[in-house]
């Protein structure tokens, strides 16, 4: 997806033409949003600004720090657990509100676990995160884990659904195509769910809220239990 330098470029320069951390982490924000994370660097930053490179490093440090600062943008944009309201209600709003986000910004899943997240952002996002669990009776031990098996949840169905090779619409046409594959003789079940979908019985839309009700209501009996390890 191609980007136009003119409208890049409001983001980044304000009225007066000056440039600053903020708009920077914008600009790099949309850049990375229009194409791919392979489009941050400080050249293509500086081109789409209408700016000398050099001008940058008044503001940051490298493309580390670029990179840094619009995955802590991105953190931002999260829902953080109200440490007031049901922890599963919390914990639900917050992974509906992070696979929302990772969708809007395709690049940022795989960079988010492949870092340290120290942004303000980033922590506290993590640090309501442990609270609402560990006010809600999870032990540190579990609250660490539980928050850690629903963030693999949530990373791992958002990477999953924008990888896969089929757009929804494209299903039914797809289960077709492959049905010659899957013959009922070897492969019995695959086949019999390869008909549901191309006959229309069911639709093959995985649902991010099924796995994590499930994951919820596994961590609520384990919270009940009272057990530490």
């Amino acid at each position: 997806m191609k980007y136009e330098m003119s409208n890049l470029s409001d983001v980044a320069i304000d009225s007066s033409g000056a440039l600053s951390r903020e708009r920077i982490l914008r600009m790099a924000l949309s850049l990375a949003d229009a194409g791919d994370i392979e489009a941050i660097s400080m050249r293509k930053i500086a081109q789409a600004l209408g700016v000398q490179a050099m001008s940058l490093y008044n503001h940051v440090a490298n493309k580390n720090d670029i990179l840094d600062g619009i995955v802590d943008l991105v953190i931002g944009e999260i829902e953080v657990p109200d440490l007031i309201s049901d922890w599963k209600v919390a914990m639900r709003r917050r992974s509906v509100s992070a696979h929302e986000v990772l969708l809007r910004h395709p690049w940022a899943a795989l960079v988010i676990m492949s870092r340290v997240n120290v942004g303000p952002a980033s922590l506290r996002y993590i640090d309501r995160t442990i609270g609402c669990l560990v006010n809600a009776g999870f032990s540190w031990v579990n609250a660490d884990r539980a928050w850690n098996a629903i963030d693999s949840h949530i990373y791992g169905f958002t990477l999953q659904e924008l990888k896969f090779p089929f757009k929804p619409e494209e299903y039914s046409d797809a289960a077709k195509t492959g049905l010659p594959l899957i013959p009922a003789e070897q492969y019995p079940y695959m086949n019999a769910m390869t008909l549901q979908v191309m006959n229309g019985e069911y639709d093959g839309i995985c649902c991010f809220e099924f796995g994590l009700e499930m994951i919820l209501e596994g961590l609520d009996r384990l919270r009940r239990s009272g057990l530490s390890e």
